[in-house]
Formats: structure tokens, C-alpha cells, sequence
């Protein structure tokens, strides 16, 4: 009875190991190449699947998983796994040093984004992807980096991102991956390079400041020449102006003096033709009455010489006289006037 108790407990031991592995939960996101015996038979999707125990069993691929350990410090693990991850997955290179094409060696850390897109490929076209992965991508970080100068290096990662992208996601397709993206972390290079490039750059600080200092001066001057010259331009069209309109007065004057003095000579003409006299000698008697006030007004030293003709002026003073004594009787024949 015992006996047969224990074979019992043994059958159903083994009837439930049996469905425990013939029983498959696959998570979202990843799939599960089975094989049986020995050859590819199919690939389980996200969902219970049940498989035949000792017939079927699931392929196992390597896998690469960065893991931070309690000190904080990354550290990379590879291990043997029969469920492949669908989700992108970014794989963190350690630094290798590269030489670019002036010979001047740097060390590169890159980073690189992909996907597995068929499962079979991945178990079945690469041994181990992830070494093959980080082989690939510094051989052909090498390749790339060695044909650019070390400026171009620096100044060129998107470049450089590219070309590396395009390369590694021609030469994975084949093993059923797609890379999405690669990118350069670090670049650094040499000590002696980086002192180097540090007073490079000060020097072309220090250049740009002195040009721009320059071009701040020089602009100073041209704006201090302009001011000097708007004022000059300012202050020459003031006295200009200013002459215009003191000749215009001086010339309004004269035209007005030169008026009046035309309408007195034209009311004394009218007056003496009316009184029968001779305009012409009563004006030079006036001029000639003029200049003698003139010249008494000065010291008493002058020395006057009358021409000939003078006798002629002289005499036009008595024709003044018999003007007034004319002009006295027709005002009423008061002798007091005509005396004076």
C-alpha cells in the first residue's frame, strides 16, 4: 500500500511538472524562439503558449545588461537568456582610443541605440550579438574617426554620428537588428593637445578683443569726425545766413536810403523848377556844402586845393541864396526871412 502510495505521488509529481513546463507565459514586448528537437520550429509571441516538454525548448542568445551596484558604480553584464527583449536598447561602450588622421590619438566613449526587429535572425545569424555589436562599432569608429583631422573630430560629431549609424545599421540588418541612433559622449584628447587648444583659444579671445576694441574706437572716431563736421556744416550755414541776411538788410537799407534820397532830390528839382531856378547847382552847392562840413570837423591841418571849376560850385551857392529869398516872398515877403 505504502508502495503504491509513493508511485502515485511520483506520477502526479511528474504529470504536474509536465504542465508546469509545457506552460509558456511570454511578457509584452518580448518574444521566444522554440526549437524542436534541435531545429527552429517557431517563435511565441506575448501571451500563455503551451509547448511539449522534452521536445520543445526555448533558444538561448546572449544579452548584455548594465547594472549599478551599491558603491554607484556601471557595470556590465552578459548573460544567457531565452527571452528576447523587443524594446530599444542602448548599449554604453567602454573608452577606446582612436587616431584621427593629423596622427593625434583620442579616446572616444560612444553610445548606441537599437532594436531587434526578427528574433529568429538574432538567434540564429550572430553567435553573440552584443560583442559582435561593440566590435563592429569600434572598427568602424576607427574608420570614420581616422579619415577627419582632429578639428573636425571635435567640431563633427553629428557627422561623425551619422556615418556611424548608417554603417552599423547596413552591416546589422542581418542579424535582425535596427540601429536607431549612435552617439559620441566623449571626446578627449590628449594633455599636450588640450594645453595646446586652451591657449589657442585664449590667443583667439584676447584677438577677438583686441578687434573688437579696435572697431569700438574706430567707430568712436568716425562718430566724433561726423559730430565735428555737422557742427562745422551747422556753424558755417549760421554765418552764412547770417551775412545773407545782414546783406539783405544792408541792401534794403541802401534801397531805401537810396529812395528817399531820390524822392528828396525829386521834390527839391520840383521846388526849384517852380521857382524858375536851376536844380543842377543848387545839388552840387549841397555836396560842396557837405564836404566843407567835413572837412571842418576835422583837426584845422588839412590842406585844401580847389580846382578851377570850383569857382563854378562856388558860384551855384548863390543860387541857393536867390532859391530861399524866392521861396521867403512867396511866403508872405516877411523881410526877417528873406534876410535870413
Amino acid at each position: 500500500m505504502n508502495f503504491t502510495l509513493i508511485v502515485l505521488l511520483v506520477l502526479i509529481f511528474l504529470a504536474i511538472s509536465l504542465v508546469v513546463r509545457s506552460i509558456i507565459l511570454v511578457r509584452q514586448a518580448e518574444n521566444m524562439v522554440i526549437e524542436r528537437l534541435g531545429r527552429f520550429d517557431r517563435v511565441l509571441g506575448p501571451g500563455l503558449h503551451l509547448i511539449v516538454p522534452f521536445i520543445d525548448r526555448p533558444r538561448e542568445i546572449s544579452w548584455r545588461y548594465v547594472r549599478i551596484d551599491p558603491t554607484g558604480a556601471v557595470r556590465t553584464e552578459t548573460q544567457r537568456v531565452s527571452r528576447i527583449d523587443l524594446r530599444e536598447t542602448v548599449y554604453d561602450f567602454p573608452k577606446q582610443r582612436v587616431i584621427t588622421k593629423d596622427n593625434v590619438v583620442v579616446e572616444i566613449n560612444a553610445l548606441i541605440y537599437f532594436q531587434v526587429t526578427d528574433p529568429v535572425k538574432v538567434a540564429y545569424e550572430i553567435a553573440n550579438l552584443p560583442d559582435a555589436i561593440e566590435k563592429l562599432t569600434q572598427t568602424t569608429l576607427r574608420n570614420v574617426v581616422g579619415e577627419m583631422d582632429l578639428d573636425e573630430v571635435l567640431s563633427g560629431r553629428e557627422v561623425i554620428n551619422t556615418k556611424l549609424r548608417q554603417i552599423l545599421d547596413d552591416a546589422t540588418n542581418k542579424w535582425g537588428v535596427k540601429v536607431n541612433r549612435v552617439e559620441l559622449q566623449d571626446i578627449i584628447p590628449p594633455a599636450d593637445v588640450q594645453e595646446a587648444m586652451e591657449k589657442q583659444m585664449r590667443a583667439e579671445r584676447d584677438r577677438r578683443a583686441m578687434i573688437l576694441e579696435a572697431e569700438g574706437l574706430k567707430q568712436s572716431e568716425i562718430l566724433k569726425a561726423e559730430g565735428v563736421r555737422q557742427a562745422q556744416i551747422a556753424t558755417a550755414e549760421g554765418k552764412r545766413q547770417a551775412l545773407i541776411l545782414e546783406a539783405e538788410g544792408k541792401a534794403e537799407a541802401r534801397r531805401m536810403v537810396a529812395k528817399a534820397e531820390a524822392d528828396a532830390i525829386r521834390y527839391v528839382t520840383e521846388a526849384i523848377k517852380l521857382s524858375g531856378g536851376d536844380p543842377v547847382g543848387y545839388l552840387l552847392g549841397v555836396k560842396y556844402l557837405e564836404m566843407m562840413t567835413n572837412f571842418a570837423q576835422g583837426d584845422g591841418k588839412q590842406t585844401i586845393f580847389l580846382p578851377y571849376e570850383a569857382t563854378g560850385i562856388l558860384g551855384s551857392l548863390g543860387t541857393i541864396r536867390e532859391l530861399f529869398k524866392a521861396v521867403g516872398q512867396e511866403g508872405g515877403g516877411d523881410g526877417t526871412s528873406s534876410q535870413s
